[in-house]
């Protein structure tokens, strides 16, 4: 049975609506994984970021992510050998000396707050990595991690849940946004220019029109 429409309201959107600004910080906004790397990153300016991070919404409000931040030469090395990077680049071991990134956000969840972490890391990654590149920075999501070594060399406690870490720092690459090809091919590639291309679906592909009663 139909639902009846009455005192319906239409949206007329400010002329900003979904405009240049939102939409090319998320253009902005992609997984880089080589840097310049001698740029250093303050402290000052991963807890700016981890403050993006803290007030984003969390699951019943439990906010049981902690954080740990690295800046510096010897932290940064003891991170860097314990993530897995690019899966689709066969033969490519992460970035070389020179390349690698300038700082590390690593996500814990606190299990003494909560068992379950929910959509949690996912949204304060993204509050970050929006943050960074609005501060002309890029980073990438990495949860492929050996979180038993990542933990021993950073003395984390056990009741820490290792989620995720996020590489930091200026991207020295090009990251190109391309339709996916007529055999559905997902997985991301380089030229021989070293230019990142990573295929995306069309809208029309991921909405998804469901049959309604008239």
């Amino acid at each position: 049975m139909a639902v009846p429409r009455t005192n319906i309201m239409v949206f007329s959107p400010p002329s900003c609506y979904l405009g240049d600004m939102l939409r090319d910080l998320i253009l902005k906004n992609r997984s880089y994984r080589r840097f310049y790397q001698n740029l250093h990153i303050e402290e000052a300016t991963l807890r700016q970021l981890v403050d993006l991070a803290r007030l984003s919404a969390s699951a019943s409000n439990l906010q049981p992510l902690k954080y740990i931040l690295s800046d510096t030469l010897e932290t940064n090395a003891k991170i860097f050998p314990h993530l897995r990077w690019a899966a689709y680049l066969k033969g490519w071991g992460g970035p070389e000396e020179g390349e690698r990134p300038s700082a590390y956000i690593v996500i814990l969840n606190d299990m003494h707050l909560s068992q379950a972490i929910g959509p949690d890391h996912g949204i304060a990654a993204q509050s970050i990595l929006l943050g960074a590149a609005e501060l002309g920075l890029g980073g990438c999501m990495i949860a492929s991690i050996n979180r038993n070594g990542l933990r021993e060399a950073l003395g984390i406690p056990d009741y820490f849940e290792i989620l995720m870490a996020i590489a930091l720092g200026k991207p020295k690459e090009e990251v190109c946004l391309e339709a996916v090809g007529p055999g559905g091919d997902i997985r991301y590639w380089r030229d021989t220019s070293g230019v990142h291309h990573v295929p995306k679906r069309s809208l029309d592909d991921i909405i998804i029109g469901m049959k309604t009663e008239k």
